[in-house]
This record gives structure tokens, C-alpha cells and sequence, in this order.
């Protein structure tokens, strides 16, 4: 085997985890993707015979560069049109990783954006790869000890706002069922019952598709907005207001997505709209809409 082949197999090896790293700082497929295709680039111009542990070099150009992007992006995000949220990602394997899944939770996700670039760095090292702090110090060019404290600070404030959610797929997954089933029917009786008093649903359309700009709050509000889009009239509407061109069928199917199951609903094969639903005490407590087409591509 030649060198350069070695050191294409010695990056390919830890690609899945670079990526991983990249889109729980980032929050989008794409922008990790282009992390990963950068620490490549200078993986490929160093000399790996230097390299004493591929993984912690690795991970430690990825993050540092995930930070630069996030601190980059976060202006664009806030002019974003309406709720900016996390580009999704199909987790078909979310059951046999189940640790891994609950770190890319949409919910949880949303609630990162509101960290720092390094406590959230350091969030993802330390609680969904499970890296000491001594090694997080290295990473991210801090000492040990400020490490834990931004572990700290960025903990807790998780801790505070991130919504509690059934851990229970299968649970999830037939309540997700039932939703589909009385938002298709426009059946408002059944889709109050479903919902917590409070619940809210948060809209990503980005400009580009048909989503609510402001978070809607309350039971009969949310259930009238799902009756509506749910109808032929309103998925005509949405494909227009997406620039998609009519289509001949509409489809759902429930799937993991994001590490746990969501429904996404199809135009002529084509995912146009994805709802993942927050669900805890066995009632819908958010409800997430994500149509813009570009964070529903990976799909």
C-alpha cells in the first residue's frame, strides 16, 4: 500500500466520527461536510508518519474549524427568515446508538444554538463523545480547568432549556402515527387531545417554503394550522410557495430522523415537509415543521 493511500485509509476511518463532531457543533450537514472536506485538505498536506494519534489530531482540526465556521454563520443566522432550525439528518441507526442518537435530538439542538461556539464545542465533546477534559483542553487550546467550567455553564443552561422528551421510540413513533392520521382526517378533536395546553409549533421555511414565521402557541391554534396545510388546497399552496412544481401524489412515511421518529411527508417521492414532534407525559409538547428545501435535501 502506498502512502498516499495509507493516509486516504487513515482519514477514511475516522470520517463518520469527524462528521458527527462537525454537525453537532455546526447544526448542518452541509457546513460539516465542508469542515470535514477542509481537514482533508490539511490532513493531506501534513506529514502522518508525525501523527502519534490520528483520532485526537483529527478531531482536534475538525473542531477548532467547526468553531471558526460557527462564529461565521451566526450572523446569517440571524437574519434567517422566520425560526432558523437545524438542517435534519436521517438516523437510521438511532436504536443501536442510542447515546449518540439523543445528542443529535432536534430539540436539543435548537437549545445548543443558544451557547457559545465554545461551550458548545465543548458540550459535544464531553456529553456526546464522552472526551476527557484534558483532552477537550487540547481541542479547543484552553486549560483543563476552563474546560470544566465551560462544560459547567454550557450544562446547566441545557439543562434549563431543553424541553423533557419521552426517551421511548416506540411510544413516540405511534403518537407520531396518530398525528399524521388526524391532521390528514382535519380531525381538530383529535389533535387537541394530542397536544399539551401549551404546546407550540415552530415553523423553518427559511423564505423559501410556506411556514409560519412566529412560533404558534396553544392547542386549538396549532391544531387549526395542521388542519389547514394538511388539506389538498394547502399542500397546493405550500409547492407553490416552495417554487416545486404540482405533483400527482403526496405521500408520508415515518422514519428516524435526528434520532427519533418524524414524519416526512413526500411530493411525488420528494420529502417537502418534515414534523418532529416533542413528546413528553404522553402528550405533543412541540411540534417542529422544517420546509425549507434546502435542510430537507439529505433526505
Amino acid at each position: 500500500m502506498t502512502a498516499e493511500h495509507l493516509t486516504v485509509e487513515r482519514f477514511e476511518r475516522h470520517r463518520d466520527l469527524l462528521t458527527g463532531v462537525a454537525y453537532r457543533v455546526l447544526g448542518t450537514v452541509a457546513d460539516a461536510e465542508d469542515v470535514v472536506q477542509e481537514a482533508w485538505l490539511r490532513w493531506s498536506e501534513v506529514d502522518a508518519s508525525d501523527v502519534r494519534d490520528d483520532r485526537a489530531y483529527l478531531v482536534r482540526v475538525v473542531t477548532r474549524l467547526a468553531i471558526d465556521r460557527l462564529r461565521r454563520v451566526r450572523a446569517r443566522r440571524e437574519a434567517y427568515v422566520g425560526s432558523w432550525l437545524p438542517e435534519l439528518a436521517a438516523t437510521p441507526d438511532a436504536t443501536e446508538h442510542a447515546e449518540l442518537a439523543d445528542s443529535v435530538e432536534l430539540a436539543l439542538l435548537v437549545v445548543l444554538e443558544t451557547l457559545s461556539p465554545l461551550e458548545r464545542a465543548v458540550f459535544v465533546l464531553r456529553e456526546a463523545f464522552d472526551l476527557p477534559y484534558a483532552e477537550i483542553g487540547e481541542v479547543i487550546g484552553r486549560s483543563e480547568a476552563t474546560v470544566r467550567q465551560l462544560a459547567r455553564r454550557g450544562r446547566e443552561h441545557v439543562r434549563e432549556r431543553t424541553p423533557r422528551f419521552d426517551v421511548d421510540r416506540d411510544r413516540r413513533r405511534r403518537l407520531t402515527e396518530r398525528f399524521a392520521d388526524a391532521a390528514v382526517r382535519g380531525d381538530l378533536d383529535a389533535l387537541t387531545a394530542m397536544f399539551a395546553t401549551d404546546v407550540s409549533l415552530v415553523g423553518d421555511g427559511g423564505g423559501k417554503a410556506k411556514a409560519p414565521r412566529r412560533v404558534i402557541t396553544g392547542a386549538d391554534k396549532v391544531a387549526r394550522f395542521l388542519s389547514s396545510i394538511a388539506s389538498v388546497e394547502g399542500a397546493r399552496r405550500f409547492l407553490e410557495s416552495a417554487g416545486l412544481p404540482p405533483a400527482s401524489g403526496f405521500g408520508m412515511e415515518i422514519t428516524d430522523v435526528n434520532g427519533g421518529p418524524a414524519l416526512v411527508v413526500t411530493a411525488d417521492g420528494r420529502p417537502v415537509t418534515v414534523f418532529s414532534l416533542v413528546v413528553a407525559d404522553g402528550l405533543i409538547q412541540t411540534v417542529f415543521l422544517v420546509a425549507n428545501p434546502e435542510k430537507l435535501s439529505r433526505l
